[in-house]
């Protein structure tokens, strides 16, 4: 059997998905996530061969969600399965180590299809992508940024992107201060929180920003321009 987990924020997407694949005497599947977060939670409960990971979902987006999970359960396939045709999406989810590439406007078929070649050992790409992908590196071009995506004003590669953005303000507040030195007890003074909410905060941002420790997150903040 090929355990699957479903990554969606859609409810109705996740419930066409499990329909689908369901009906496959080969396919089970074992859990739903909402988000990116739980995707990264569910998968180290639950071990599924292959993930069916979304792009854009709240708490932590797919790509950030994918280079989490590839790096820490190597042996478990993710499928990124989006709306958007977008090279940057593309690229961003090659480099965090997905296998596979497909938009949500493929047929049942083509779905079940996807996850047993993912399954297999085999990496896929959507049709629809595979002509520009090939038509850039044929011109020897290098591969597109999400740099427009931040308003030109942070030299983001495409992962640094996706960990900010998954940031929530407060987040984004706490991950300043740590990188000017403070402590969280100096953190919780200074933005009127209680210290265990400060420590989850910290906790979000390590596992948002991929920091082994304080030290990483800093280096992060820095690197994206919140540690001026």
């Amino acid at each position: 059997m090929i355990r699957v987990l479903l990554a969606d924020d859609q409810d109705l997407v996740r419930s066409g998905f499990s329909l689908i694949l369901s009906m496959e005497d080969d396919v089970e599947v074992v859990g739903e996530a909402k988000n990116g977060q739980e995707a990264v939670e569910l998968v180290q409960s639950l071990q599924p061969d292959v993930v069916l990971m979304d792009v854009q979902m709240p708490v932590l987006d797919g790509i950030t969600a994918t280079a989490t999970v590839v790096s820490e359960h190597p042996a478990t396939r993710v499928l990124i399965l989006t709306t958007f045709d977008r090279e940057d999406y593309l690229f961003a989810a090659l480099r965090a180590g997905a296998s596979g590439f497909l938009l949500k406007t493929a047929d049942a078929d083509e779905l079940v299809d996807a996850v047993r070649k993912v399954a297999g050992g085999l990496a896929l790409l959507s049709p629809e992508m595979t002509v520009p992908l090939i038509s850039r590196f044929a011109q020897g071009d290098t591969a597109p940024t999400l740099d427009q995506q931040a308003g030109g004003v942070l030299p983001l590669d495409d992962r640094d992107f996706f960990a900010l953005e998954s940031l929530t303000p407060r987040e984004r507040e706490t991950l300043q201060l740590l990188a000017q030195g403070l402590t969280n007890a100096e953190i919780a003074s200074q933005l009127f929180l209680g210290p265990a909410t400060v420590k989850t905060h910290v906790s979000n941002i390590l596992a948002k920003t991929h920091s082994r420790d304080r030290v990483g997150a800093v280096i992060f903040a820095h690197r994206v321009g919140l540690g001026q």
